[in-house]
Order: structure tokens, then C-alpha cells, then sequence
């Protein structure tokens, strides 16, 4: 196989077949790296319910956090496509639950995210603004943005991310995502440079995307804490 950055390599781990990036530099901003096993000798007993294990009652590792359990408090095979792997996985009922939930992600708010917004984009201090199409890359690492003309922004160079919101919806409800603050580091810079996004003409998927993109935004810090 090609060594390009956007290459895929088929690789086995302990823990199933994952389908992950040639280059470990280009992995998915959103992806979590396995976790080191529990060692066998250091888990006499289930983790979750204690009971001890024998020749009848097997360990099983979860794949998502590591730890130790018996065949019935890690029974669930769970798609975990934020570590790569091909198939579902065993996983127990608490890690099971958040990979279930993030799947919503996966399966809606990255369409979203893919497919694009139109906001009115002003970047820095300057009072010019430019009305450009805002979406997510393939691989998930930039938001390109797209009018006249174009730039660029790595999610892992984004320092905090603001939605603002146009008070209530109507009806009394609640307020809607209207547009987003970002500050970020440009490439080759230290300086961190604001970004402001507001929504323009369709507002309702405008919204959608900045919704998707707060999902968005829990994941990765969320990777960056692991």
C-alpha cells in the first residue's frame, strides 16, 4: 500500500482489527488510543460485580477502558469506531453506554458536520466579513472554509470554541445555536488568532451545524484529556 497521508492500513491488535491511518500524525482528531490492559495477575476478580475468577468463570478485558470482567458485566459488543477497530468490540455496560451514545455522533452530527454550513465569517479584529461555506474535512482534521476566498483551520490548533445563541426560538423554547467563536493557532504561528461565525441566510441549518459542531467540540477536548 501507498505511503499517502490519507492511506488506511489494516492492523491487529490484542484487543481486534482496526483500520487506522498509515501515518499516526494523521489520525482523526476525534480518535482515542487503546488503553493499556489491566494485567491478568492484578485482577483475581471481576472489577465490576467481584466475582472471582476459575477455570469456569473467564476474565475478559473491556476494549474501550482496559479494565477487567467477567462474561456477564462485559457481554456487549459495541461498534467503537473512535479506536478504529473494524467490528464491535467487548465492552462493559459502562463504557458500553458511552460508545452507544456516540455512535448518534457518528451516524448524524458528522454527516452534518461533512456536508457544510453558510455563515458570514469575519476573521480577527477586522471589520470586513465574507460569506463562506464552512465544513468539515474527510479526515476530520480542518474546517475549510470557502468564498471568495479560502483558509483553513485545524481542529487540534483550536484553543476554545464559543456557539452563540439568538436568545429564545419561537414558541418560548429553547435558544438556538445563531453562530461560533473560535480562537485558534494558525500553522507557524503561536499567536492566536479569533474567528467568528454567524449564521447566514438559512439559519435552521446553519443551527444544525453548529450543534453537530458542539458534539464535535466535547470529543475532542475530550480526546485531549485521555
Amino acid at each position: 500500500m501507498s505511503s499517502v497521508p490519507d492511506g488506511k492500513k489494516l492492523v491487529r491488535s490484542p484487543s481486534g482489527l482496526r483500520m487506522v491511518p498509515e501515518n499516526g500524525a494523521f489520525n482523526s482528531p476525534f480518535s482515542l488510543d487503546e488503553p493499556q490492559w489491566v494485567p491478568d495477575k492484578e485482577c483475581p476478580r471481576c472489577m465490576q460485580c467481584d466475582t472471582k475468577f476459575d477455570f469456569i468463570r473467564r476474565k475478559h478485558h473491556c476494549r474501550r477502558c482496559g479494565r477487567c470482567f467477567c462474561d456477564k458485566c462485559c457481554s456487549k459488543k459495541v461498534v467503537l469506531p473512535r479506536m478504529c477497530f473494524v467490528d464491535p468490540v467487548r465492552q462493559c455496560a459502562e463504557c458500553s453506554l458511552v460508545s452507544q451514545k456516540e455512535m448518534e455522533f457518528y451516524d448524524k452530527q458528522l454527516r452534518v458536520l461533512l456536508g457544510g454550513g453558510t455563515f458570514v465569517v469575519t476573521l480577527g479584529t477586522s471589520e470586513k466579513s465574507e460569506t463562506m461555506t464552512c465544513r468539515l474535512s474527510n479526515n476530520h482534521r480542518y474546517l475549510f472554509l470557502d468564498g471568495e476566498s479560502h483558509f483553513e483551520v485545524e481542529l487540534s490548533r483550536i484553543s476554545s470554541m464559543q456557539i452563540l445563541t439568538d436568545g429564545t426560538s419561537p414558541g418560548g423554547g429553547t435558544s438556538r445555536a445563531s453562530g461560533m467563536l473560535l480562537h485558534y493557532k494558525p500553522m507557524g504561528s503561536q499567536d492566536a488568532q479569533q474567528l467568528r461565525m454567524e449564521a447566514a441566510d438559512d439559519k435552521k441549518a446553519a443551527s444544525l451545524w453548529l450543534a453537530a459542531m458542539h458534539k464535535a467540540a466535547k470529543l475532542l477536548y475530550e480526546a485531549r484529556d485521555q
